[in-house]
């Protein structure tokens, strides 16, 4: 067997390793995935008519910051299980599970590489339920097939990429505690962006960081995708940042992993 062939095996079973634990183990899962649907609903329900009403400039319409709101939520939704990922690879590390793969005959790579590939599963599983209960509230997309393709295409980049981030978070972490708070930029990041207000209507002094920091150009393009709106160059920026934010995630945490000494 070649070893792209084992490599491929293990990766698979590493996968349904962790699939298997999320599954038994959800709280971890729904703590994360329960802040983007709680601000979802809540920016809805209680601030809809305000925040509406100082995006359009026409009066409250619930309707259109629904629309706005949704995209930069799904956004939202992958920053927050990427926080579950860190905490799901430092308590591997701390555990000795880890020390106990390195010693069996294993390829070595297939242990992130399973990590991955679980946490983007689970999270497009999230951005299904996110975006389930965005239509069942008044989310109406005006995508057609291609765009649909596009957009779903965007977030599993964007996916892979804070993922790659978020492993490399967990394997630097002393503690799943420490993995948990080192994890939070990720969370933080989308409030610092246009998810929930236009970037022209933040301070001056701030708006350059908003407008160029990961989420903010996904964001944009996902609601050009979904809504027909104006791209511009946010298209190409989100996916500069994508494949540069995998690349550094990848290298960075190979390299944590060949060096970390059994916890």
């Amino acid at each position: 067997m070649s070893t792209l062939s084992l490599t491929v095996r293990d990766s698979s079973t590493m996968l349904r390793r962790n699939l298997l634990h999320a599954r038994r183990y959800p709280s971890l899962t729904l703590n994360v995935l329960l802040t983007p649907i709680v601000l979802l609903l809540l920016f809805v329900y209680v601030f809809g008519d305000v925040m509406s009403a100082g995006i359009t400039g026409t009066g409250a319409n619930r309707a259109d910051y629904i629309a706005y709101l949704v995209p930069g939520i799904l956004l939202m939704t992958i920053g927050g299980n990427s926080v579950g990922t860190a905490v799901s690879v430092c308590m591997d590390m701390t555990e000795g599970i880890i020390a106990r793969f390195r010693t069996m005959a294993i390829s070595r790579s297939s242990i992130l590489i399973g990590h991955v590939a679980g946490s983007v599963v689970q999270t497009l599983a999230a951005l299904v339920l996110v975006l389930g209960i965005g239509l069942a509230i008044g989310f109406l997309p005006e995508a057609t097939v291609v765009e649909w393709i596009a957009a779903a295409g965007l977030l599993a980049l964007f996916s892979l990429a804070l993922t790659w981030i978020a492993v490399g978070l967990g394997l630097a972490s002393p503690t799943p505690e420490g993995a948990s708070n080192n994890g939070l930029p990720l969370m933080m990041l989308p409030l610092l962006s246009s998810a929930f207000v236009p970037v022209d209507a933040m301070p001056g002094w701030f708006r350059w960081f908003a407008e160029y920091q990961p989420f903010t150009p996904a964001i944009e393009t996902l609601r050009g995708l979904l809504l027909g709106s104006e791209i511009g160059h946010n298209g190409w920026l989100a996916v500069v940042w994508c494949l540069g934010l995998t690349v550094l995630g990848y290298l960075w945490s190979k390299a944590q992993f060949n060096r970390d000494p059994v916890r």
